[in-house]
């Protein structure tokens, strides 16, 4: 009894010691010094440090697209026909995998057609930002054009993405008329890898500096410190969304997506089988394609792509 009177003073003394509050937040007079906040913080844009980051990522940018259409003659790739799946080769695999547009099936066999540019390098679009607008609203979505998520990034850092000097240069360092020799390709694929490395470290570096985001519900990103208002998402499970975009900060994937997709190592059967997808290998899309024409693969690939695994013929 003595105890808990002890515990109960202690208590109250211990709530007595402290401020209650419960007053209620006006947005009214909070939205304009945030927004004063935004603006002082913009005029300390772009960063001088960062330009040349910049100007390596759309260099880098030019040259990867450059190899890989090249390579893309050479070592065609298999696309499906119903889902976003990808694979490396002259016949596509047998994994269940296909979930169909709508995702409304799963596990089933994917229909391969001939793959192109855009299904390896994905295309990531964002608005164009001319000027400093408060923010994009819906009514105002055809007034700024679309380009691609990196090269929006870069021109905000400073870098002038419609010099073709900068575009010139990634071009030139493959030849236009590249010879079908082994040696060429790998030379080619060597320099592809390293430009795909080298533009997702840059454009690593510049999310560091300037804020991007990206939206938790569709692939839509926008590049500033905070999103649009344009209701462009695509997905529609919360009624009250609308589609309005539900922000969040963005990733190097989100701008430059890997694309992983299934590998075949020389232990593995010519055709990727189901009853082996527990031991097979993964690659991204651009690195596989490297690696097929005779790039060595980066260190920190090897243990996604299982290289020395077992193969699932021995069990």
């Amino acid at each position: 009894m003595a105890l808990r009177q002890i515990t109960l003073e202690g208590i109250s003394g211990y709530i007595k010691g402290y401020r209650c509050y419960s007053s209620k937040l006006d947005w009214n007079k909070l939205k304009p010094m945030i927004l004063e906040r935004i603006e002082k913080k913009a005029k300390e844009y772009p960063v001088n440090t960062m330009l040349p980051v910049a100007e390596d990522v759309v260099i880098n940018r030019a040259r990867l697209f450059e190899g890989v259409s090249t390579l893309l003659r050479h070592y065609p790739i298999k696309a499906c026909k119903f889902c976003p799946e990808l694979y490396i080769g002259k016949e596509g695999h047998l994994i269940k995998t296909c979930h169909g547009y709508r995702r409304l099936i799963k596990n089933q066999v994917h229909h391969w057609v001939d793959g192109a540019l855009n299904d390896i390098l994905v295309p990531v679009e964002a608005f164009h930002m001319t000027k400093s607008p408060d923010m994009i609203q819906h009514d105002q979505r055809f007034d700024f054009d679309r380009i691609p998520a990196v090269l929006e990034l870069c021109s905000q850092a400073g870098a002038d993405i419609f010099d073709q000097t900068l575009h010139s240069i990634g071009k030139d360092s493959f030849a236009s008329d590249v010879s079908t020799s082994r040696l060429e390709l790998t030379y080619m694929a060597v320099q592809t890898l390293k430009a795909w490395e080298d533009m997702r470290e840059g454009v690593q570096k510049l999310l560091m500096v300037y804020p991007v985001k990206v939206c938790k519900f569709c692939d839509e990103v926008h590049v500033g410190p905070y999103g649009h208002k344009a209701t462009r998402c695509g997905v529609f499970k919360d009624e009250t969304c609308r589609g309005t975009h539900f922000w969040t900060t963005a990733r190097v994937n989100d701008l430059v997506p890997q694309k992983i997709v299934w590998r075949r190592r020389n232990q593995d059967p010519l055709v990727l089988l189901d009853k082996g997808r527990d031991y097979y290998g993964h690659a991204p899309a651009v690195v596989e394609l490297c690696i097929q024409a005779g790039a060595p693969a980066p260190k920190k690939y090897l243990c996604m792509m299982k290289a020395k695994g077992l193969s699932p013929t021995l069990h």
